[in-house]
Order: structure tokens, then sequence, then C-alpha cells
């Protein structure tokens, strides 16, 4: 489905606009799950019709040094990957919690009414992620092996249905209604290296003094990042623990911990 005639630099374009659109909503507090709902729309869109800004998968061919797949000079492509692990660090995971399109097909899946299961304790997620990024430099840098491609990110997005790999990303976003972001959370390479600048945003969710210790917003939190003492590396900034939060101006988007 992918139109070969958008260039993929919209995609790098939306998600600069995207991503300032919602720092800023976070940022004056107009931030809510309904106001995202647009953002991870668009981004599902784009990542049909562009395939971009898909960043694991941008990240993937980088990795292989394939020109042709990414559609721009590999420095180019190189800064832009980097820019948002930059943005990252200042204003946390927002291009990971509406705008990268791997990630707003799975937060749409998990919105269907169906009981959820999954570990909400980010660990056990960190911990296989970061082997797999281990088997995903050696694969990329060493073999040449596009371990993504047997994913089926590419085939999903292209609609390449008569691949194999297509069905096992098609499954992961079918689990993704039970489980809260598979891919993003055990498998995506960018993410992996998303998480440790946002466990040291600048600006992030914090608790204030009005908060009255009800725990909400850590039943809410679908990753286990809404605990006090949590780094924030796996918080994907998708509102649901300050839509939990019953007490005004107990958690709050800004500078400081």
């Amino acid at each position: 489905m992918v139109v070969e005639s958008i260039p993929n630099s919209v995609g790098f374009i939306y998600a600069l606009l995207a991503f300032a659109a919602l720092a800023w909503l976070w940022r004056s507090g107009r931030f809510t799950r309904r106001r995202a709902v647009p953002f991870l729309v668009v981004s599902v869109l784009l990542g049909f019709l562009v395939f971009a800004p898909v960043f694991p998968y941008q990240l993937q061919v980088l990795v292989l040094r394939d020109a042709a797949a990414l559609g721009a000079p590999l420095p180019a492509a190189l800064i832009g990957t980097l820019t948002f692990i930059v943005l990252a660090l200042v204003f946390g995971r927002i291009i990971c919690g509406q705008i990268c399109p791997a990630g707003a097909v799975q937060e749409v899946m998990h919105l269907v009414p169906v009981k959820k299961r999954g570990n909400a304790d980010s660990r056990v997620p960190v911990a296989v992620r970061a082997g797999i990024f281990v088997v995903f430099l050696a694969a990329g840098f060493g073999l040449g092996i596009n371990l993504l491609g047997f994913i089926g990110l590419a085939d999903f997005f292209n609609l390449a249905v008569a691949g194999v790999s297509f069905f096992v990303f098609l499954a992961i976003v079918l689990i993704s209604a039970v489980v809260y972001r598979p891919f993003c959370r055990y498998v995506c390479p960018y993410g992996a290296l998303l998480a440790p600048a946002a466990s040291r945003a600048l600006y992030r969710l914090r608790r204030t003094d009005a908060c009255i210790g009800c725990r909400k917003c850590e039943r809410a939190c679908p990753t286990g990042a809404a605990r006090p003492d949590d780094r924030l590396g796996e918080c994907y900034l998708c509102g649901r623990c300050t839509e939990a939060c019953p007490a005004d101006g107990a958690l709050v988007y800004g500078r400081g911990r």
C-alpha cells in the first residue's frame, strides 16, 4: 500500500511537527488521551502510506548501510535518528507514544475492549529487549541480516500478505490488544536507545506535594513506570496515569524528578 510518489521525508517532517505539538500539549497541561487519538490515527496511516516514520526499521537499514532502502543519504538518516534520541533526552519518549507507526498501531489495538493481561513490571521486558538488541547489532553489523525483516515490520505496513513475515508482525499487533505493546517493550531496537535517554529527560512526569498516595497511577500504568522511584525510561507518555489520578495537580509534566 506504500505510495512510492510520496517521499519518506514527509514522515520525518510529520514526526518533527507532531513531536512539537505533543510536547506543547504536555507542557501546557492540555494533553489528554482523547487529544492523542488523532496523532495515533495519522501515524498509523503514514505507516501504510509512506512507511515512515517507522524509526526501528529505519535504524535497521541504517545498521545495514542500505541508503536505497532509507531513501536518503546515510549521514542524513543518522542525523534524523540521533535527533529524536536527543529530543527524548529533553522531553521523554513522545516519539514512541503517538508518533512511530509501529507503536501507534499497537496503541490503537490495545484500545479494543478485551481483558488485558501481561506483567506491568518493566524489568523483564527491558532485559529481554537488551538481549535482542545485542543480537540485532550482531546480525546487522556482523552478518548483514535484516532481523526486523524476519519479524515482518516492513511487510506488514506494505501489506505484503504473500510473505510469512507479514503474519508474524500481524500476530504481534493482535496480541497487543491483550498485552501492552509487545514489540515496543520486548523487541524494538530504537526503544533500547531511547529508554536510557528518556530516563534522564529534562522534562518528565513528576509527583507533587498534592499526591495523596492512592497509587491509582501505578495501577493504571501498563509498563510499570509510575512508581515513585522509577526513572521513566519505559514511560511512553500515554496519559493513563494522569487520567487515573484523582488529585488535581498531583501529577505534572515539567522539569525535574
